[in-house]
């Protein structure tokens, strides 16, 4: 099994910043455990929004995780990071307007 993940997770610098993602696409690990554990998707649901991913990868993407916890949680520590800072260079302007 820990060959299969390997060949079908990548982490390609310069894709995704470097995250773990499914192999030929741009779906990363922790968006798919996110759907999954956060928002409560199952994977079928997963791959009728998705329908470029197969059961098998979002298996796969799961046992990734379960895998290599820290690191993804890592990465979502870190997107939330630049996600924060983002919004506090760049501020809604849509607040501003409903104020208005």
């Amino acid at each position: 099994m820990a060959q299969v993940i390997t060949e079908r997770i990548t982490r390609t610098p310069g894709i995704c910043g470097g995250k773990a993602c499914i192999a030929g696409s741009r779906i990363r690990v922790m968006d798919i455990m996110i759907w999954y554990e956060h928002q409560g998707m199952t994977p079928d649901e997963i791959v009728f929004q998705f329908p470029g991913l197969t059961l098998s990868d979002v298996h796969i993407a799961l046992a990734y995780y379960y895998d290599h916890l820290e690191e993804i949680r890592d990465d979502i520590r870190r997107n939330d990071e630049v996600a924060e800072q983002f919004r506090a260079q760049y501020p809604s302007k849509v607040k501003d307007l409903s104020r208005a």
